[in-house]
């Protein structure tokens, strides 16, 4: 009988004929709060994340995102409220009794085992005969691209590979959610890039909730259906990676996702005519000249160019504001070089954009 029947069985055993949690909800939190002392590691968190979504927590070091992720698990036990999955209550239900699987940044595999006697651990755990089990590691091993390599090492391995050794080993054992704990922290750039596009892949193959955490703002917004920002402990913003980016709703998402221009104070009322708070992504400003004219119906401002970040595709200006203040701009160089980039020093310039590109936010 696979892992997932002998799971849930076990927790709808467990919970009698309670019928209170029904969702179609893979996970639901329910004011969830987990305390370490004096310390609100999470603190009141409400949130539900759909059946087959890749659904990424993020946010940066101590925001609560981990602590979500082994509370899911079963290895945190939450301070106040409840933990749902696929609508069963699973608040104090252990670990393995549970339908999910992790994977760490560390992989965590075993040295002395080579690649096949890691990813079917679980199934000789289970006593899974050896014929059913050697089909089901070659299966898995097929399915992450590792074919054939079931007598090395895990130290005859890339850090990709070792990896891919990780979810094959979590997935073997068909979990209904698969927890990702910075799965792909350890690796460099180019192969994290790689491994994302690869990680996405595989999620829409087997079809089961991924619930991802990381600090990446670019991760995040490459890889999920869906993305819980959190800060100290709370969730600020939930919502697509466009959703998220476009229309952030606090000043913390809008600086922690990407960059941005916060107008507040007396430069909003200088710049934009009004109180409030408002977000202004660098890329949305156009740069000119000051002799340029600009369009009718923007907005616009000038200044003098304090400091220029040449970055191969794109430029980074610096713009001191006439009156006060500065913003930064993000210029794609289409038709110009970087010697053309470096003449912009110290110039005289325009900055204009659309009205509607100017973002109203809450603190």
């Amino acid at each position: 009988m696979p892992e997932s029947k002998v799971s849930t069985m076990s927790i709808q055993a467990d919970r009698g004929s309670d019928t209170e949690y029904r969702s179609d909800a893979a996970v639901r939190f329910s004011g969830i709060s987990r305390y370490f002392g004096d310390v609100r590691a999470v603190d009141g968190v409400d949130l539900e994340i759909a059946n087959g979504e890749f659904f990424t927590l993020l946010g940066p070091s101590g925001s609560g995102k981990t602590t979500c992720l082994r509370m899911i698990a079963g290895f945190e036990q939450p301070t106040a409220g409840t933990i749902a999955l696929f609508g069963q209550d699973v608040t104090r239900v252990p670990p393995f009794l549970r339908d999910v699987n992790t994977v760490f940044q560390d992989y965590a595999l075993f040295p002395h085992m080579d690649v096949g006697e890691n990813v079917g651990y679980g199934l000789m755990v289970r006593k899974v005969p050896r014929p059913e089990r050697e089909a089901q590691i070659k299966e898995m091993l097929d399915m992450v691209q590792l074919s054939g390599m079931e007598r090395r090492r895990p130290s005859q391995l890339s850090g990709g590979q070792r990896q891919r050794v990780a979810l094959a080993r979590a997935l073997i054992n068909h979990p209904r959610v698969l927890l990702l704990d910075e799965p792909l922290g350890a690796l460099d750039l180019k192969l994290r890039q790689q491994m994302q596009m690869e990680l996405k892949a595989l999620q829409h193959r087997v079809g089961i909730t991924f619930v991802f955490v990381t600090h990446d703002q670019e991760e995040a917004l490459t890889l999920s259906d869906r993305i819980a920002v959190f800060n100290q402990g709370k969730i600020e913003q939930v919502g697509t990676p466009p959703e998220i980016y476009q229309n952030p709703t606090s000043v913390f998402v809008a600086n922690f996702v990407g960059t941005s221009n916060i107008l507040d104070g007396e430069q909003a009322q200088r710049i934009v005519g009004r109180d409030g708070i408002f977000a202004l992504r660098p890329e949305k400003i156009h740069i000119a000249l000051a002799s340029t004219p600009v369009p009718s119906n923007v907005h616009c401002v000038t200044g003098i160019v304090r400091e220029v970040i040449y970055l191969g595709v794109n430029t980074r200006y610096i713009v001191d504001l006439d009156g006060g203040g500065e913003l930064l701009a993000l210029e794609q160089n289409l038709r110009v070089t970087s010697a053309d980039v470096a003449a912009s020093h110290m110039q005289k310039v325009r900055l204009y954009w659309q009205p509607d590109d100017l973002l109203v936010l809450r603190k």
